[in-house]
């Protein structure tokens, strides 16, 4: 079974930064198209970025220019650098992999795979 494991996420003012770290143990995890997800209280699970085995990378709309992922084959680790923080991104992040064509947006369906525990996001006005 995957196991993923999100770390790195804090309390953060308005304009900070702060930087993900998600491990995946799991074999395949070079070949993977990876992503980061958040959720937030009340809302569904969406997927904010994304990046290829190749290293090709997409962003919501909502997060682009701000976040950047990217991936540490050798380490099974993927990173989310988030700078200039809003309080609208206050949330849980998640790490799992993704699909491998960008639509924009994408809500992985309730209850389907393997999650790990997510990283808290808080972000104050």
């Amino acid at each position: 079974q995957v196991q993923l494991v999100e770390s790195g996420g804090g309390l953060v003012q308005a304009g900070g930064s702060l930087k993900l770290s998600c491990t995946a143990s799991v074999t395949i995890f070079s070949t993977t198209t990876m992503g980061w997800y958040r959720q937030a209280p009340g809302k569904q699970r969406e997927l904010v970025a994304h990046i290829t085995s190749g290293g090709s990378t997409n962003y919501a709309d909502s997060v682009k220019g701000r976040f950047t992922v990217s991936r540490d084959n050798a380490k099974n680790t993927l990173y989310l650098q988030m700078t200039n923080l809003r309080p609208e991104d206050t949330a849980v992040y998640y790490c799992n992999a993704a699909p491998t064509y960008w639509t924009g947006t994408y809500y992985p369906t309730p209850g389907v795979g393997s999650w790990g525990q997510g990283t808290q996001v808080t972000v104050s006005s």
